[in-house]
């Protein structure tokens, strides 16, 4: 069995622990605001998020981290890095990408160990990049010799997955619907993968400002359980 397999699973596992968990991506504030309060409420939240949000930013930075790792092209990856930071605009969104991110690279480092990985680590240990998690799992995604369609799908379902614990949890849902509303997304994750594979740079940034004023709010919050 080809070994990419399992770096996929292992890479995309909601599971990994680098702390993505402790974030909710402004779904606390739509939950603490009745928004999002039932199980068609959070299939409408989890779609648009993945949609409207990812397709456009995290989803499109690791295809193209992903095709600069490739081209052994490290200003590139910088550059993105440098992207992606600025057009996070909730400070939480932009310290949890960041955290996330570098606790990923801190992981995948002594398992996998390339010159492209070398030198990105070097950068984001000098502070020279943030080391965004989006284009850390671009990059380590092509250091493992995953395929890229899988890469993108793993990164989709990760989010997908994510969104939907965290969900579970705070509205609270069942875990049989969890379950079957990750299922019924299956359709979606492909089409989003597929379009993601060549995204188009002049759409980088192009989200719901919904969601940016939600995550600006949890700042404010009078009392949360999550980071972001």
């Amino acid at each position: 069995m080809n070994n990419n397999l399992f770096n996929l699973l292992q890479l995309s596992d909601p599971a990994l622990p680098v702390g993505a968990y402790a974030h909710s991506a402004g779904l606390e504030t739509y939950i603490q605001f009745a928004v999002v309060k039932d199980l068609l409420s959070v299939k409408n939240f989890v779609t648009a998020m993945l949609r409207d949000n990812l397709q456009f930013t995290d989803a499109a930075f690791v295809s193209l981290a992903y095709d600069a790792a490739l081209e052994n092209d490290i200003g590139k990856i910088l550059s993105l890095d440098e992207e992606c930071t600025a057009v996070k605009l909730p400070e939480e969104m932009r310290m949890a990408s960041k955290r996330i991110g570098n606790r990923l690279i801190k992981i995948f480092k002594t398992l996998c160990c390339t010159n492209i990985t070398e030198l990105y680590l070097e950068s984001v240990s000098d502070q020279k990049s943030a080391g965004n998690y989006c284009v850390a799992f671009g990059v380590f995604a092509q250091a493992l010799n995953i395929n890229k369609k899988d890469a993108i799908a793993g990164f989709y379902y990760n989010a997908a997955a994510g969104l939907i614990t965290n969900s579970v949890k705070l509205v609270p849902l069942d875990q049989q619907d969890g379950q079957e509303l990750l299922f019924s997304l299956q359709p979606l994750l492909s089409l989003l993968t597929e379009n993601s594979m060549q995204p188009d740079k002049s759409l980088i940034g192009l989200c719901c400002a919904g969601f940016d004023i939600r995550s600006m709010q949890h700042e404010k919050l009078y009392s949360r359980l999550y980071m972001s």
